[in-house]
């Protein structure tokens, strides 16, 4: 069978963007942002985006194209994947999907819950109620409204016990009924070739630290204080990305920079392991192989 599309996976610091960068040279490729925070245009240093340089080498799309006011999804993400496929097969150019964001190549390769939209209006009240009695108050009323949802979540979930509730108050059916009937797959994991980058834990953790002082030393700080300066709802994603909210807290005086940096690698390296043990249980069929020998295996695929 053909392959006409790959995807390639990994932790963060994991070295995904510049293989994918080396492959999409040689073997005339789109690169496809898979990263959930990668997507938002305040964030291209603290969520180490590809720089302009290597942006201007090949095509890159869905990177930095959502402001951070706004509450990207697993859906609009399909969306905008499917039409940048479709430009992809257009230009005859192959196309390479790579990120950390598990989901998002779930959705794609497996299909995605077709949940409507949630008025803002409902929203802003089940946040402004979790702000106001925590998460486990809101995961209590879930329990008795939908007890099988509830069951699938952790108490102290904010986010995901938000959403349940959300979704329960804007359209009377529970979360776990809407994944039920879900959009179908974007793409044929068959016409695929799917790699997960694993790297040695020790050596991970050691990329993970120098690659969060290298953001500090590019002005990842700034970029956060110019964040934090627009005044958004501290539960959109992009306040919540790794660093962001340690480095706030530095910012408001609240802690040191060393403090905020080790804080910072910490959720990272936390992450990443279940970034890793995410895929293992979700995503069977992909490769695990670590950067050379994943290049000579996806070169040898793609070879005419």
């Amino acid at each position: 069978m053909r392959r006409r599309v790959l995807l390639i996976a990994g932790p963060t610091a994991s070295g995904k963007s510049a293989l994918a960068l080396t492959l999409a040279e040689r073997l005339g490729g789109i690169i496809v942002n898979a990263d959930s925070m990668q997507v938002y245009r305040d964030l291209r240093v603290i969520t180490a985006r590809p720089t302009v340089d290597d942006e201007a080498r090949v095509p890159h799309r869905l990177y930095g194209h959502i402001d951070a006011a706004e509450n990207y999804s697993v859906g609009r993400w399909c969306a905008d994947a499917r039409a940048t496929l479709a430009e992809a097969e257009r230009e005859s150019r192959l196309p390479i999907v790579v990120g950390g964001t598990g989901l998002y190549f779930k959705a794609l390769t497996q299909g995605l819950s077709a949940v409507p939209p949630t008025p803002p209006e409902i929203r802003a009240a089940v946040r402004a109620r979790c702000d106001r009695d925590g998460a486990a108050a809101l995961h209590a009323e879930l329990a008795r409204r939908d007890p099988a949802m509830a069951g699938r979540l952790k108490p102290g979930d904010r986010m995901r016990v938000a959403r349940a509730l959300e979704v329960l108050e804007a359209t009377g059916r529970s979360l776990a009924d809407w994944h039920r009937d879900g959009m179908p797959a974007i793409l044929d994991p068959e016409s695929a070739v799917k790699v997960f980058l694993a790297v040695d834990r020790a050596e991970l953790h050691r990329r993970i630290d120098e690659r969060f002082d290298g953001m500090l030393a590019a002005g990842a700080l700034g970029e956060v204080e110019a964040l934090a300066a627009r005044g958004l709802d501290p539960m959109l994603p992009a306040m919540k990305a790794h660093g962001v909210p340690w480095l706030r807290r530095h910012l408001a005086g609240e802690i040191g920079l060393d403090e905020a940096a080790e804080g910072g690698k910490r959720d990272t390296r936390r992450y990443t392991k279940r970034q890793a043990t995410w895929f293992r249980h979700q995503m069977p069929g992909w490769a695990w192989l670590d950067g050379e020998a994943a290049l000579r295996d996806i070169e040898r695929q793609f070879a005419a």
